[in-house]
């Protein structure tokens, strides 16, 4: 069995397939964690693609001195953080979710959700690539401004211009394409 290190430093290298397997070895406890956070909830299992998604393009910020399992422990965390602060300030979801113990999606909302997330995700990918690339790394990766700016090497008021833009067109799309 190879060592995450290992793993990691072939990634790094160009080995994307390698990446599966820090997947498969982490998801479970990943999950559990998520659960643990947040509840039995549908959207547990989306959020742990996007804690991998972000733990991946994250890869060359990792120190291979550290615990892997701990850094990516780290990034669960701050995501089911940031997750508990979005319901709360959603006005009666906190009431409403407590009311409630059932918490099986109902199929035709999975359904929907899932198709709108594809929707969304083709409009963002219809837009200019540069729109797209600074949507998807703000809203699907979670990176900060400086962050973005600095693995784009544009200033933080540039990206805040484009991302301010990149909403705008996305906007224009949705509602175009819902007429």
């Amino acid at each position: 069995m190879q060592d995450d290190r290992e793993i990691i430093a072939e990634v790094l290298q160009g080995n994307k397939e390698a990446y599966a397997l820090i997947v498969n070895r982490y998801k479970g406890k990943v999950a559990s964690i998520l659960r643990k956070a947040m509840g039995h909830s549908h959207e547990v299992e989306d959020i742990v693609q996007e804690v991998f998604i972000k733990a991946y393009y994250s890869l060359p910020d990792y120190r291979p001195g550290h615990s892997f399992s701990a850094w990516l422990y780290r990034i669960v965390m701050n995501r089911g953080i940031d997750e508990l602060r979005k319901r709360k300030r959603m006005p009666g979801v906190a009431e409403v979710s407590s009311e409630l113990k059932d918490e099986s999606p109902i199929p035709e909302e999975v359904f929907l959700e899932k198709e709108q997330r594809v929707a969304l995700r083709q409009q963002i990918m219809a837009l200019n690539k540069d729109y797209g690339t600074l949507l998807d790394m703000h809203y699907l990766q979670f990176l900060s401004y400086r962050e973005i700016s600095s693995r784009l090497s544009l200033s933080v008021d540039t990206v805040r211009m484009r991302l301010s833009h990149a909403r705008r067109k996305l906007r224009d799309r949705l509602s175009k394409s819902e007429k």
